[in-house]
């Protein structure tokens, strides 16, 4: 997995400006492996999400910081994880890209089968999802709360980093729930956050030196600093 020049992450962030957040990821993705003739938004999710956890680790290093606000009381709760340490966690996909469920057989959602999913309603999101994935019929019936539960189940079981929940507890009123982790979004947050710096660096020493973006980001992010100190002192 390579990293991103500067002038690679402001590139990245313009490309993304106008993009569903589902398609951040991919699009990052896409610019730091090397060309493949399949594309990452037919992967199995738990295949995307891994991939998008060593491209954070190999940009801005294994922390994962991030909050989420206690849907009791709204309180911020802030966590801090290791990326190595979930992909360690998680046992690697197997060969397999499908999953008997009711008899019938499920191919594993990809991106693309939720890009399709999230343009309906949300409240037959899950029964729409395991309709698009089916390959063969089974057992017939309707999708209740305990068949979607155990198509769940079953579909974790066979891509564990496909969803990654997270254990929360409010220190102001003690609730405790469940978050999803949403692997794509902190990818994105850190290219934009590296974005909205780059620009900065690029206003200010054009500004006092006159040079173009270009000549700026050609730099080391070593010397721009220095040059930044100085301007700045």
């Amino acid at each position: 997995m390579r990293t991103f020049s500067s002038s690679e992450i402001l590139d990245l962030w313009d490309r993304g400006a106008l993009l569903h957040p589902l398609d951040w990821g991919l699009l990052a993705l896409s610019a730091a492996l090397p060309p493949v003739s399949e594309d990452c938004a037919d992967w199995p999710l738990g295949r995307r999400n891994r991939a998008l956890f060593e491209l954070h680790a190999s940009c801005f290093g294994p922390q994962l910081r991030g909050w989420s606000a206690c849907p009791r009381c709204a309180e911020t709760v802030e966590f801090d994880l290791d990326a190595a340490l979930l992909m360690t966690a998680a046992p690697q996909h197997s060969s397999s890209t499908s999953v008997m469920i009711r008899d019938g057989q499920f191919r594993l959602p990809t991106s693309r089968d939720l890009a399709v999913v999230l343009r309906g309603d949300p409240d037959t999101s899950a029964v729409r999802l395991l309709e698009r994935c089916r390959i063969s019929d089974g057992v017939g019936g309707e999708w209740d709360e305990a068949a979607l539960s155990d198509a769940g189940e079953l579909l974790a079981a066979e891509d564990p980093l496909a969803e990654t929940q997270l254990s929360l507890d409010c220190p102001s009123c003690a609730h405790q729930w469940n978050d999803v982790l949403d692997i794509g979004g902190f990818v994105w947050a850190e290219i934009e956050s590296r974005a909205r710096r780059l620009l900065w660096e690029v206003h200010t020493l054009a500004s006092a030196y006159g040079w173009s973006e270009a000549e700026t980001l050609s730099l080391s992010a070593a010397r721009r600093a220095g040059y930044m100190r100085m301007v700045q002192a």
